[in-house]
C-alpha cells in the first residue's frame, strides 16, 4: 500500500478521496479498465463493475494513498486483480447463471393443463354412479374418514370401503380411456 506522504495532514479523507478518485480515473482508468477486461476475456460490462469496486476501495484507503505516487497504480492492479480473482472463486463455487436463450426456452406454467385435467376429471366423474362420486366426495373433496362418511351417508362402514374401491376403479378407467 502506497504511505501517506509526511506533509499531509493526518485526516484528508474528503479532499484526499477526491484525489484519489481523480488520479485513478484520469492516470490509471483507461489502463486498469484494459487489464481487466483482457483478463475477463473481452467483457466489458464485467470489467466495468471490477474497476468501480476498484475506486471505491480506492476511496476507502483515500487515507493512505497518494494520488501522485508511483506506488498507486501497482496498488491498484493489485486490487483489481484480486477483485477478478474473487469473481473467479464465486463463479466456480456457484452454479453457472442462466442466460437469456435458456431462459426464453423455459416453459412457464399458465394453468391451462390444470384446468384440461380438471375438465377431464369432472367428466369422468359424471360417468360415475351417483352413490359412487357421492361417496368419493365425501372421501376426498371433504376429507371425511370412513366411520364419517359412513355416518353421513346412513351405511355401513364396509359399504363406504367397497363403493370407494369400485367407485376409483371406475373413475380410473373412465380417466384412462380420456387418456389420463
Amino acid at each position: 500500500m502506497a504511505r501517506p506522504s509526511p506533509q499531509a495532514p493526518a485526516n484528508r479523507s474528503g479532499e484526499a478521496g477526491d484525489a484519489v478518485l481523480r488520479a485513478l480515473y484520469e492516470k490509471h482508468g483507461s489502463a486498469l479498465m484494459r487489464f481487466a477486461a483482457r483478463r475477463l476475456g473481452g467483457d466489458w460490462h464485467r470489467a466495468e463493475d471490477v474497476f468501480q469496486e476498484a475506486a471505491i476501495r480506492a476511496w476507502q484507503h483515500a487515507a493512505q494513498l497518494e494520488p501522485g505516487a508511483d506506488a498507486l497504480r501497482p496498488w491498484l492492479f493489485a486490487v483489481v486483480r484480486n477483485l477478478l480473482i474473487d469473481g473467479h472463486r464465486v463463479r466456480r463455487s456457484r452454479p453457472p447463471e442462466a442466460d437469456d436463450e435458456s431462459l426464453r426456452r423455459m416453459p412457464v406454467p399458465d394453468g391451462v393443463d390444470h384446468t384440461l385435467t380438471t375438465r377431464v376429471v369432472v367428466e369422468a366423474m359424471r360417468d360415475l354412479a351417483p352413490f359412487q362420486r357421492e361417496v368419493l366426495l365425501h372421501m376426498y373433496y371433504m376429507g371425511r374418514s370412513v366411520s364419517q362418511t359412513a355416518q353421513v351417508l346412513g351405511v355401513p362402514p364396509g359399504t363406504v370401503k367397497s363403493r370407494t374401491h369400485y367407485a376409483m376403479r371406475a373413475l380410473r378407467a373412465g380417466l384412462s380411456s380420456r387418456g389420463l
